[in-house]
């Protein structure tokens, strides 16, 4: 007898083999890129959340997203964007009139504020370069669109190959260039489980704002029903059996609700007779901490947009001194990073059509940043042991 020897098991062989598909030229320095959504080529990626719902509840019906997605917008619209050519900066370069009048219907900062507002809302945002004329590929306008219109259309290897755009029940697609440029530039928030589309901040609220939604509609009803909690009516009549007549029913009935329902009603006193006693059956605004309940939520929003609650006039709140001090983080926290993104992201997507040319914010023109920035040539100045041209390169200006 000969010992049985130990062998790996054999991997059965397949029944046909397939070949692999052509990797894309963007696609073949990235060993992750094959497993990305290989099984939906050229098939529409739909947004996987209601847009509708999330714009309704989140900024049409609630006061505090909807003030932070206008903080955020218009801050981060008003930041100037310039040009850079070489590293000098370049104020008459097409690019630079093409940021200050996007289209004939906007300005720049129109352009951007809808921009950022799309992608605060949503977690995506979107712009479309219009190129010129036959003959020419350098872009002349710039639009934005709506993101619940929008649908990422993957290419084989999961990269977005091009985008439809839906509006009064017809598609159109807009797809790469014959030089492989896309004229779409789709910036997202970040999403851990999605590859295509952002993670919106009304998203990370709901819950909080489902809260506030909730407590304004309860604090209406309350004041529609006479700003009393609800209770029961109880008849104690031994006499009677402990029930009310059909007739005496419905005269009770329909005495409290004309006489003693609705805000014109309210603090009208309830005549009780024939053994009736009210008892209450809810618990009163002050039993619920009702105003504290509120701000709470108020204050789970703003933290999720990233926006001071001592800006939107939320009491309760001490994280900082004084409103100067929650401005300059909230710019420096929430605005300048969205804009540096914004701006990183049009240089990159605008690059082959403008070689040479760089986008960056002014920082130096944002009056919120205006105190930082002389901290900063205070320090510079005071500093003896370097040269003017190592303060001037410190300080971000031109040497």
């Amino acid at each position: 007898m000969f010992p049985l020897r130990s062998q790996p098991p054999r991997r059965p062989m397949p029944l046909f083999r397939r070949r692999p598909p052509p990797v894309a030229p963007e696609a073949k320095d990235s060993r992750a890129a094959r497993l990305i959504a290989i099984t939906t080529a050229g098939q529409p990626r739909w947004t996987p959340r209601d847009y509708a719902a999330l714009a309704s509840e989140g900024f049409a019906k609630n006061p505090i997203a909807y003030r932070c997605v206008r903080m955020i917008a218009e801050a981060a619209a008003s930041v100037p964007m310039t040009v850079f050519v070489d590293g000098r900066r370049a104020d008459d370069h097409p690019l630079r009139v093409l940021l200050q009048a996007p289209n004939p219907e906007q300005g720049g900062p129109d352009l951007m504020e809808a921009f950022f507002g799309n992608l605060t809302v949503a977690g995506n945002g979107y712009l479309e370069a219009a190129q010129g004329g036959e003959g020419s590929d350098v872009p002349t306008e710039l639009y934005a669109l709506r993101p619940d219109r929008m649908t990422v259309v993957p290419g084989p290897r999961g990269w977005p190959l091009a985008y439809d755009y839906q509006a009064a029940g017809r598609t159109a697609r807009i797809g790469r260039d014959a030089a492989g440029w896309l004229p779409v530039l789709h910036l997202k928030l970040f999403n851990p489980t999605d590859d295509h589309y952002g993670f919106s901040p009304l998203e990370a609220a709901a819950f909080a704002i489902d809260v506030h939604n909730a407590s304004g509609a309860w604090n209406k009803a309350l004041l529609d029903n006479s700003a009393r909690p609800s209770g029961a009516l109880v008849y104690a009549n031994r006499d009677a059996g402990d029930r009310l007549s059909a007739e005496q029913f419905e005269r009770l009935k329909a005495e409290l609700g004309d006489a003693h329902s609705g805000a014109a009603n309210a603090g009208r006193p309830l005549l009780l007779e024939g053994g009736l006693d009210w008892r209450p059956m809810s618990l009163s605004p002050a039993e619920m901490d009702f105003i504290a309940g509120k701000h709470a939520a108020a204050r789970e929003i703003a933290l999720a947009f990233g926006v001071p609650p001592q800006l939107l006039g939320i009491p309760g709140d001490a994280t900082y001194a004084n409103y100067r001090e929650a401005n300059g983080a909230f710019w420096r926290h929430t605005v300048v990073p969205l804009a540096e993104r914004a701006a990183r992201a049009l240089s990159v997507w605008l690059a082959p059509k403008f070689p040479g040319a760089k986008i960056a914010c002014d920082l130096d023109a944002v009056p919120a940043l205006w105190a930082e920035r002389d901290a900063l040539w205070a320090r510079l100045e005071g500093a003896s042991f370097l040269t003017d041209a190592e303060r001037r390169r410190l300080a971000g200006l031109e040497g």
